[in-house]
């Protein structure tokens, strides 16, 4: 019972910490992702580059939001969002934004390209949010190869660190499980080398990537040091993610370890996930 009332503290704790952050911010955010995105807009993009911006997994459009800020300095833009019942806030969340949609709909790899299309989203639009829990890697994927968004932020799993690539497969079905969900560091890094995005940030377990056109490769970082300087040597991550305490031992292990502890630890998902080390 003592430990069951000391995670419910540790829990509050955090929540209160997390609103103290947004409210001395006046943001929406989780963490700063909001003050980072307004940065990367002023630094690449121009007084003539599209103010359109796509979140994808919105929620109820407020909290937690990468884009809200976005939209409430008048930008246009569209929020997707597959759960019912936080797409019915998300609806009265934009109500008041002439040019912003709410739209009720499950995003898939085969299915995104046509969607944004189908609602206006130009090709270089300003940002992208992506966090659906699941498979974003390969709804990024399919974007990418339709759209050049100008700055890009994406959640990802940040149990797992560098060099091991792991992505949550396809699947129409899935469910969120412990742990078990997006993709890694690593496995972004590879897909940005693919469709010539660089890695700029990352904030916790929120990535921020751009063209490489418009940063150079003296701004990319690799995910190892994207990952150092974003996650593991936070001196709060612990607090703010205390959940992940069991999957601690991954940054001891060396690369074949990490890849024998994450076959164990995701068994009962065999079948469902690539996993490999970075070579």
């Amino acid at each position: 019972m003592a430990k069951k009332a000391q995670r419910y503290v540790n829990r509050l704790g955090l929540h209160l910490q997390r609103a103290g952050q947004r409210i001395r911010r006046s943001g929406y955010s989780n963490f700063d992702e909001e003050r980072i995105l307004a940065r990367l807009v002023r630094e690449l993009l121009r007084e003539e580059d599209s103010r359109f911006a796509v979140d994808i997994g919105a929620g109820d459009g407020v909290r937690g939001s990468n884009t809200y800020a976005l939209f409430r300095r008048g930008w246009r833009g569209l929020g997707v969002e597959g759960d019912e019942r936080r797409a019915r806030r998300l609806e009265r969340a934009y109500r008041n934004f002439v040019e912003v949609e709410a739209l009720h709909a499950l995003v898939a790899p085969q299915n995104v390209i046509a969607l944004l299309r189908e609602h206006g989203v130009p090709h270089d639009f300003g940002v992208l949010s992506l966090d659906i829990d699941s498979y974003d890697y390969f709804v990024l994927d399919y974007i990418l190869r339709g759209f050049r968004p100008r700055v890009v932020v994406t959640e990802i799993n940040e149990k797992i660190p560098p060099p091991v690539r792991f992505v949550v497969r396809y699947d129409p079905d899935f469910s969120l499980r412990h742990h078990f969900f997006g993709y890694s560091i690593a496995s972004l890094e590879e897909l940005c080398a693919r469709h010539d995005y660089a890695l700029l940030a990352l904030e916790y377990n929120n990535a921020f990537i751009a063209p490489r056109e418009l940063v150079g490769a003296a701004r990319s970082l690799d995910a190892t040091e994207a990952y150092r300087r974003g996650y593991l040597q936070r001196r709060d991550r612990r607090e703010r993610f205390p959940a992940n305490q069991d999957m601690e031992p991954l940054h001891s292990m060396p690369p074949a370890d990490a890849l024998a502890f994450l076959r164990k630890f995701f068994a009962r998902h065999e079948g469902k996930y690539e996993l490999s080390v970075k070579e």
